[in-house]
């Protein structure tokens, strides 16, 4: 009787490392196919330039982040907003725009018929190229010109944006002037039309040469933005990614598939499969212990089964991306360091 329970003591010990073989396999399959995944996004990711990293609104820079690209989302924070000296004109917004229009003739020709009008015009015409210049000649160059002026300073969350991201931002509002802010000699030349200033006796009424400024400028609104990363400052691609521009804006909050279609979707419960292909490894790692004085030392479960995971995705990724191989491989050896501490101190005991 007892020469057949040890027969059958013995073929169920051959079946529990048996198994725990498999589990140790099955952690192998489970950690290359997690890896794998991560490593296919990262090679797409790639292909758009840089990795690209999905911040969102909360994102800030950190070491290691420079040269990626980004989405980053929110409404900008003006911290330097941008003003019009000469005329005094300031807009909590990322870009100002002045507007100089003058009045004057334009030539017409509508089915073979050569006619003249006065209109607003926002760049001087020379009439010496009409087909009758007479009674039609204009003043020539403006005496006051349009300009763009962008803010010193503008964030989204903790990032600083560029001047070429600023000036890709959509939509316009009208910015109209206080008459009582501009300096005495503009104060005494112009007069307040609507949202704008003309230089006409009779605002309704302007003549030949009067001038008409205006501005508009970038509304504050809610944004979603990639770029690229370049120290605490988000700007274009070097290499003109991003449908050439090297960056995109888009109103309202985007996400990066929605900025990026091409861009496959990032692979889901990374973190949890790691941790499910040690914890695999390590049950294998008892199982294959069975009837030793290691079958119940948890600790030894965990350095057996960090070694295994460990070691074969720091392998895969030896390839591609050095820094990460390397932090697997050192959980790995702190791992095997762990194993051999237990083995010794059981030995020992």
């Amino acid at each position: 009787m007892r020469s057949k329970v040890k027969v059958n003591q013995q073929d169920g010990g051959w079946i529990v490392r048996i198994v725990g073989a498999l589990l140790l396999v099955a952690s192998l399959g489970l950690v290359a196919y997690n890896e794998r995944r991560v490593m296919d996004y990262a090679a797409a990711s790639e292909r758009h330039g840089a990795p690209v990293l999905d911040l969102g609104a909360a994102g800030r820079p950190e070491a290691g982040q420079y040269g990626s690209m980004t989405r980053v989302s929110g409404t900008p924070q003006i911290v330097d907003a941008p003003r019009d000296p000469e005329f005094n004109v300031r807009a909590e917004s990322p870009v100002l725009i002045r507007h100089v229009e003058m009045f004057q003739w334009r030539e017409l020709s509508v089915g073979g018929s050569t006619h003249y009008e006065l209109d607003w015009v926002d760049h001087p015409i020379d009439a010496s190229e009409f087909a009758h210049p007479q009674g039609h000649v204009n003043p020539g160059a403006f005496p006051v010109q349009g300009r763009q002026f962008d803010a010193g300073e503008v964030r989204m969350g903790h990032f600083r944006l560029s001047t070429p991201l600023l000036r890709a931002f959509p939509d316009s509002v009208r910015v109209p002037p206080e008459v009582e802010h501009l300096p005495a000699n503009l104060a005494a030349t112009f007069q307040k039309l609507d949202d704008t200033l003309v230089t006409s006796a009779k605002p309704g009424q302007p003549r030949l040469g009067d001038l008409r400024v205006s501005w508009e400028a970038v509304p504050l609104q809610s944004l979603t933005v990639l770029a690229r990363i370049d120290g605490d400052t988000l700007v274009p691609a070097t290499n003109g990614s991003v449908g050439g521009a090297g960056f995109d804006v888009q109103v309202g909050e985007r996400s990066l598939l929605d900025v990026l279609p091409s861009l496959p979707e990032p692979p889901q419960a990374v973190l949890p499969l790691r941790i499910l292909a040690i914890l695999l490894a390590a049950f294998g790692g008892l199982l294959l212990a069975h009837r030793s004085r290691l079958q119940r030392d948890a600790l030894f479960a965990l350095g057996v089964g960090g070694v295994v995971v460990s070691a074969i995705a720091g392998v895969m990724w030896l390839g591609g991306d050095s820094m990460t191989a390397s932090v697997w491989l050192l959980v790995a050896v702190l791992a095997a360091g762990l194993a051999i501490w237990r083995v010794q101190r059981l030995q020992g005991a």
